[in-house]
């Protein structure tokens, strides 16, 4: 996904913003810092922006796919070099009036990667208040093929997850993690793994747990 697509996408989910009302819920050596607002964002505004060439945050996609049980060469950007950046920024200092990332002031950071054939996107995203996913709606439709009644269904189920637990989507290639923050906030993981299809039980679960591997690496 290009970054110009990529910013269509979060405006665009100011119109899908409806799906998530009613769904609120009561790299670096030696170990990442504690994730928090403040920190997301001073990462996100130090970003370039066109774009780094390199992902910002410590996620080690080897490590993960490993502990998720899934195979081939692993690296950053995708599987076809297509020119894009590896990773983006949206909200912070990017922020314009009337974005979702504004009116719950927030972040996002989206990296690339892949694993064997697939494309990996791993989309870290943290707001002022709940729900953090809210902006991402568009986003995991696009990677899910979902409905939308699928969608706001799915939605609802992620928002009103406890943090840690992976909400995979039915066609098991997409999984949302809320996270942990340190101080207020409140924010999640979202992976997306190669194309919408007829996903297995295990590959579900390799999903799921591909998406649990990553947020170990950034508590």
């Amino acid at each position: 996904m290009t970054h110009g697509r990529h910013r269509l996408l979060i405006a665009g989910a100011l119109t899908a913003a409806t799906l998530v009302t009613g769904c609120q819920s009561g790299g670096t050596e030696g170990g990442a810092a504690p994730l928090s607002l403040s920190g997301l964002t001073a990462t996100a505004d130090g970003m370039p922006d066109k774009g780094a060439s390199t992902c910002p945050l410590p996620y080690d996609v080897a490590e993960a796919a490993q502990a998720a049980g899934l195979n081939g060469a692993t690296g950053a950007g995708p599987v076809q070099d297509d020119g894009d950046p590896v990773a983006t920024a949206e909200g912070g200092k990017r922020a314009e009036p009337g974005e979702p990332l504004a009116q719950n002031p927030g972040v996002l950071v989206s990296c690339t990667f892949h694993i064997g054939r697939d494309d990996v996107q791993v989309h870290t995203v943290a707001t002022r208040t709940p729900q953090a996913i809210a902006p991402l709606a568009p986003v995991i439709q696009m990677l899910s093929g979902s409905s939308v009644d699928d969608l706001v269904g799915y939605m609802k189920k992620a928002g009103d997850a406890k943090a840690g637990d992976a909400v995979v989507t039915d066609s098991g290639n997409v999984a949302a993690v809320r996270l942990k923050l340190d101080g207020d906030g409140d924010a999640f993981l979202l992976v997306g793994l190669g194309e919408a299809g007829a996903a297995s039980p295990d590959r579900k679960q390799q999903v799921g747990a591909l998406a649990k591997a990553l947020v170990g690496q950034v508590r």
